[in-house]
């Protein structure tokens, strides 16, 4: 699709070429990041995949994406859950091998959501070896399980614009209404401490051993601290 460049702002056509320029000359990088719900990932992925010129891949999106795209690896998966079965090991990773192969991932990517398992992990390494390439660093986003419980269950929003509160660290001025237009904040549902500590113990149960497997390529970085904090930690662990 033609853009017209005259409707651009030059500022903005400035900036592009500066991030152009700035990506051509940016080191590869092939990264693994890990942590619970509620650590950060979200917030802290976009800002890594923008300023090492990465691509984001999250297995939930990359598993629709090839079903859309009615990719090799997407029509394999799509026939196992039109069957009603979980899509293994190897048709998950053959979806990763396709996307990390996309023009968007040439200076490397972010995998988040993959592996999951010490058997994703040996696959994910087997497929990149054929590239003679390897994971460079995998970064584990901890926090403490009770803290992140207060984070999850503690999380209340206004429906209508999507403000969130906390009502054990960022309370609303008078409890269970919005500060700005007085009507009344809900909790989700899939907020619940019972759900959020099943969720934990899954977690762990299936990071530890793959933690382990990659041994000194993980970066333990710990994710109670301001953003910029854990941004910069992550940076450093990336030299």
């Amino acid at each position: 699709m033609s853009v017209e460049l005259s409707k651009i702002a030059t500022i903005e056509l400035v900036r592009e070429i500066q991030r152009r320029l700035a990506c051509a000359e940016a080191p590869e990088k092939r990264i693994v990041f890990f942590g619970p719900p509620g650590s950060g990932k979200g917030t802290q992925a976009p800002i890594i995949k923008d300023e090492y010129c990465l691509c984001h891949l999250s297995t939930g999106d990359m598993l629709r994406d090839a079903v859309k795209a009615g990719t090799e690896m997407g029509r394999k998966a799509k026939s196992i859950m039109d069957a009603g079965k979980l899509v293994s090991d190897d048709v998950v990773a053959g979806i990763v091998s396709e996307a990390i192969k996309g023009p968007e991932c040439k200076n490397g990517f972010i995998l988040d959501g993959f592996p999951r398992t010490v058997n994703q992990a040996v696959i994910l390494d087997k497929l990149l070896s054929k590239e003679n390439v390897t994971i460079d660093r995998v970064v584990n986003l901890d926090i403490d399980d009770e803290l992140l419980i207060k984070r999850v269950t503690g999380r209340i929003i206004h429906p209508g614009s999507g403000r969130a509160y906390n009502i054990y660290f960022n309370p609303p001025k008078v409890a269970g209404v919005d500060d700005i237009t007085g009507e009344p904040l809900i909790r989700r549902g899939d907020d619940t401490e019972e759900k959020l500590r099943t969720r934990l113990n899954e977690f762990h149960a299936k990071t530890t051993p793959v933690l382990k497997y990659y041994g000194d390529k993980v970066a333990n970085i710990k994710a109670d601290d301001d953003i910029n904090v854990i941004t910069n930690k992550i940076r450093e662990s990336l030299k």
